[in-house]
């Protein structure tokens, strides 16, 4: 479905089929030692996406050394693609990794969800970069408890090595309830840039279900939903 893998790449192939016939493909490529994105030929950047047009109110970036929002940059093609087409029609999605190939037929939305998500926590941005270690085991169609247990493990991992290797564990994860909230408000702010992009609401309800995510991930930890994980681990307890 698309180009031969390099050894130093990580690469994520994405078909979307429509019901008259037509596809749409997209080839993610990411440089395996940093997992950044590895943007297609020198193309032309639209204005609005100038870091002076696009920043977040968080951004950390500065105007100074860095010219376009890399948030931008990375979903400027996918904007491009959908811009006309309601978030809600059917497609058949097809997704191939390295490892395994995934199909499910579904929204347009949730297929382009998925693909956003990788586009963004790879662009290098470092408000979204944080989450760089979700691509190791991207999920592609993952449910908001996969995402809850994805995020939660990878981030305890973490935590551990960081403890064998001398250092601080945040066992309470509260770097990690600070992680969504501010991805959380970059959602909302790209939402909120690009609804003045595209005539249909296919990117847009493809942030919603985004931030869907982090919301539920933030709620889980701050209630300390114990009992509702207690389901996945209780042979382990």
């Amino acid at each position: 479905m698309g180009k031969k893998q390099k050894a130093d790449e990580i690469q994520f192939n994405y078909l979307f089929r429509f019901e008259n016939g037509k596809e749409k493909k997209f080839i993610l490529r990411l440089k395996r030692e940093d997992l950044s994105y590895i943007l297609p030929e020198i193309r032309e950047i639209p204005d609005w996406a100038l870091l002076r047009n696009f920043r977040c109110q968080h951004c950390p970036l500065d105007e100074a050394l860095v010219k376009y929002c890399p948030v931008a940059v990375n979903i400027v093609d996918i904007i491009n693609e959908f811009h006309d087409l309601p978030s809600f029609e059917n497609a058949e999605v097809l997704v191939q990794s390295t490892n395994r190939s995934y199909h499910k037929k579904t929204s347009l939305q949730s297929g382009v969800s998925s693909m956003m998500g990788i586009r963004m926590v790879s662009s290098g941005c470092p408000v979204m970069g944080k989450l760089k270690p979700m691509l190791h085991f991207h999920l592609p169609f993952a449910t908001l408890e996969e995402t809850q247990v994805r995020a939660l493990s990878i981030y305890l991992l973490a935590q551990y090595v960081k403890n064998k290797k001398g250092g601080a564990p945040d066992w309470e994860m509260e770097g990690l309830v600070k992680i969504y909230e501010d991805i959380r408000m970059l959602n909302l702010n790209v939402s909120r840039k690009i609804a003045d992009l595209e005539d249909k609401d296919t990117s847009i309800n493809s942030l919603v279900i985004l931030n869907n995510f982090a919301d539920y991930v933030t709620f889980t930890i701050d209630e300390f939903m114990i009992d509702d994980l207690v389901t996945y681990v209780r042979e382990f307890m």
